[in-house]
């Protein structure tokens, strides 16, 4: 049963009690249960459209219009041609010519995203949010001002502000950085290119090299570290970047671009180390920034960090007392999952009486390159920092069951770091197919302090990938604290 929040007799002077800029994850969660409790809540949202802009933008934020959901239904598409490539030894006899419609693809996936856009509204509605459309952007610290579409300007006078207006792609300051695109063009291209330079080492820029690979596309990778995915467990870097090159993928690590150049034939690529090649497209995947050039921060005295991230404390809370904000416009841990957890946390502090921090501990998460990585907890690095006594690593290197039919050359691998005093799992990581699917489980394992004999003693699924997690006995090696990792899968 939702709470009656109470409200005292110096809050009747405000329109609301909680006006939310921007209507991503963390937006309409945090919009949602605080109207639970009982609040007169309203958000703002610029006008719907897949590519985003400083002017449009539309409700589900980024992960539902330009992120998580249209790039995951692309990877499901690109994940097909692997499928019928193996489906030959299953006893599927295909014609050697499979044609591609991307135009096709595109129209249902900007379908789904329209319908999900729809959903998001309705679903504000429902809770009693009031749904403003328009950019909204500080006068002070209880006063949001939003410009419709149409340029009319309002003004509304509430207890609460929380900024959730997310982050945007950047681009990378080179000489003819206009004929790149970013991650929102790329979830929506015309045509479907032959040839694409990727620039970035991040999870996005791997999604993408392997989406367009897995549609034919040749494909050019760059980044400036020795592996991809910086931050990520060592180990498992360098089993991404061996099933990158695996699937036909160019890696150039080390590498950064220095000009693009328009040309009949495409675009030259010229990089640092002297180099050139031709493309039909090239994506920048080289981070993100918050979006906060135009919130107008300054005139409430709202502190933000050298990015422009918003300053929060434990609580999300500003260092003004009545302004909040959650999400990647704080560039905390940028997950969609966990702008809904500080979202809900928020409106528990704010609305609900119960003051709640959002907990960081023993988060999951997963890159969608193909196939997939997926982790939860420390990586090996990580824990040997942390770990007073040192720690144990158990690793399972596999041929999946499908594999051995199919021919395909491409072990799943895991990994447990446990500690070597406690037997308490720190981390699990795996990068297989399914491996997502697998981890969220392991999550909660994790998350309930699970040590490596509960491990052990728990029954496997025969036959299945998932079990190996629960038969890795053998040690493959033991790290003493402030021992600096070895890599040998």
């Amino acid at each position: 049963m939702a709470r009656k929040m109470l409200i005292d007799e110096d809050d009747k002077q405000y329109d609301f009690d909680l006006f939310v800029i921007g209507a991503g994850s963390g937006g309409v969660r945090a919009s949602r249960t605080s109207a639970s409790f009982g609040a007169k809540v309203a958000i703002c949202e610029l006008p719907f459209h897949p590519i985003s802009s400083e002017v449009i933008g539309g409700v589900g934020g980024t992960c539902v219009i330009r992120g998580c959901v249209p790039k995951k239904i692309l990877v499901y598409a690109a994940q097909f041609s692997g499928e019928f490539q193996d489906s030959r030894n299953f006893g599927w006899e295909l014609s050697d010519q499979i044609d591609y419609n991307w135009k096709k693809l595109l129209h249902n996936k900007t379908q789904e995203i329209t319908r999900l856009n729809g959903i998001y509204k309705r679903l504000l509605s429902s809770a009693g949010v009031t749904m403003i459309e328009g950019e909204g952007k500080l006068i002070d610290a209880n006063t949001v001002e939003v410009t419709e579409p149409d340029g009319t300007t309002k003004q509304y006078s509430t207890k609460h502000i929380l900024i959730a207006t997310g982050s945007r792609a950047q681009r990378v300051n080179i000489p003819g950085k206009e004929l790149a695109i970013t991650s929102d063009e790329a979830l929506s291209l015309e045509d479907l290119p032959k040839r694409a330079v990727v620039l970035g080492g991040g999870y996005i820029a791997v999604e993408f090299a392997s989406i367009w690979r897995g549609m034919g596309v040749e494909v050019d990778l760059f980044y400036r570290k020795e592996l991809p995915l910086r931050g990520f467990d060592d180990e498992m870097r360098a089993v991404v970047a061996k099933n990158l090159e695996g699937r036909g993928i160019r890696l150039h690590p080390g590498t950064n671009l220095s000009q693009l150049q328009k040309t009949e034939d495409g675009i030259r690529v010229l990089t640092d180390h002297g180099d050139e090649l031709t493309a039909d497209v090239v994506l920048f995947a080289t981070g993100r920034l918050p979006n906060t050039n135009r919130l107008n921060l300054q005139s409430a005295g709202v502190e933000i960090d050298q990015t422009g991230a918003i300053k929060v404390d434990e609580y999300s809370r500003t260092n003004v007392p009545s302004i909040w904000a959650v999400g990647d416009v704080t560039n905390r841990m940028n997950l969609t999952p966990v702008a809904l957890m500080e979202g809900t946390c928020f409106s528990k502090t704010v609305f609900g009486g119960q003051p709640t921090k959002p907990d960081y501990d023993n988060i999951p998460c997963a890159v969608f390159c193909i196939p997939p990585l997926s982790v939860v907890g420390l990586s090996e690095q990580q824990a040997v920092e942390q770990a007073k006594s040192g720690i144990l690593v158990y690793t399972s290197s596999f041929n999946p069951m499908k594999n051995t039919i199919s021919g395909r050359q491409e072990k799943t691998i895991m990994k447990l770091i446990v500690d070597s005093q406690t037997d308490k799992v720190l981390g699990a990581s795996m990068c297989g197919p399914d491996a997502a699917e697998i981890m969220q489980g392991i999550a909660v394992a994790l998350k309930c302090g699970a040590t490596k004999a509960q491990f052990d003693s728990t029954v496997g699924i025969h036959p299945s990938a998932a079990e190996e997690f629960v038969t890795m006995r053998s040690l493959t090696r033991s790290v003493a604290a402030g021992t600096k990792p070895k890599t040998n899968l």
